[in-house]
């Protein structure tokens, strides 16, 4: 029986500065923090009360013990998460300016050598929902093609698939129209996608939203959940539109919110016998909840520890 969402891609550190207004070269306090997009929607999914599983690869480090632990701990299944002996657990070191900048440094390593050989494909049995939430996949190989693989082999094995294409500037820095064709070459293997109003720009060249979800659902995916913020989430089911509200908060730290927002989802997803029979309406109420969700994270700070549970959510 397929009953459980699998999310693929990076687990990582983050070492967040812990000083004021210094940069990298100054700093020299540092919070150790889980991190990677795929690993926070895994534990958006478990902390409402779905089964999560992760797949991808940690060096067999103290750091990748560390992820490993943490996963476990939220209750998200990690049998599928890889030790790599030869390279060690991915960092990323990040301190903020006073002017919203961000100084940046990202050590790659062990997810980076997931290969589909590693993978044991019987597993994904009892996966309902595969999650491509990666920031860092389409990257480098191998796991650039691992990841587009694995798509495929998903599709071929009719799980449902969800993509979320995580774009990050710091990882890119120029290499915008490569990371669209890597984009481009998955979205015709998913049924929903997530992006921000910032990413369907720099996918489309499009300020439009509405003409650019158009040119989306012309690689063939059928719902596509743009994220605007506070301002909720412009959803489109095959050309048929909404904007979704969202919650009213006082925001603390946006960090994961995406994340919870995709977790929430999948959640609901993973309750329903077929997602891909919903109405315009049925996904209303669905992106009505993952808004919420979305907003309560950003009431405190971290991303996995800002995440509510159901009775959270629904208390509000």
């Amino acid at each position: 029986m397929r009953e459980s969402i699998l999310c693929v891609g990076e687990l990582l550190i983050d070492f967040f500065c812990n000083e004021i207004n210094v940069d990298l070269k100054e700093g020299s306090i540092f919070i150790k923090k889980a991190g990677g997009a795929p690993a926070n929607v895994c534990a958006a999914v478990a902390k409402l009360g779905g089964k999560a599983r992760f797949l991808g690869k940690v060096g067999n480090d103290p750091f990748g013990l560390f992820l490993e632990s943490t996963l476990n701990s939220i209750g998200v299944c990690t049998d599928l998460l890889l030790k790599d002996n030869h390279a060690p657990t991915t960092l990323a070191f990040v301190s903020l300016q006073e002017d919203g900048q961000r100084d940046f440094v990202f050590n790659r390593g062990a997810d980076a050598n997931l290969t589909m050989d590693e993978i044991p494909l019987d597993a994904l049995s009892s996966v309902n929902i595969v999650h491509f939430g990666s920031a860092t996949a389409l990257l480098t190989q191998p796991f650039q093609q691992t990841y587009k693989n694995l798509m495929a082999y998903a599709k071929n094995h009719n799980h449902y698939i969800t993509f979320d294409p995580n774009y990050r500037t710091d990882l890119w820095g120029d290499n915008v129209e490569l990371f669209k064709k890597h984009v481009f070459d998955c979205i015709p293997y998913c049924d929903f996608i997530k992006v921000s109003d910032e990413e369907l720009y720099v996918l489309t060249n499009e300020p439009t939203i509405q003409k650019a979800v158009l040119i989306l659902h012309s690689f063939g995916v059928e719902c596509i959940a743009v994220t605007l913020g506070k301002d909720g989430t412009f959803f489109s089911l095959k050309g048929q539109t909404t904007i979704v509200p969202s919650i009213s908060i006082q925001a603390i730290d946006s960090t994961g919110a995406g994340d919870a927002f995709v977790g929430a989802t999948l959640y609901q997803l993973n309750r329903l016998e077929n997602p891909k029979l919903l109405t315009i309406k049925d996904w209303i109420d669905i992106i009505q909840f993952s808004n919420k969700v979305g907003a309560i994270a950003c009431e405190k700070i971290g991303a996995i520890e800002s995440l509510p549970t159901l009775e959270e959510v629904l208390s509000r």
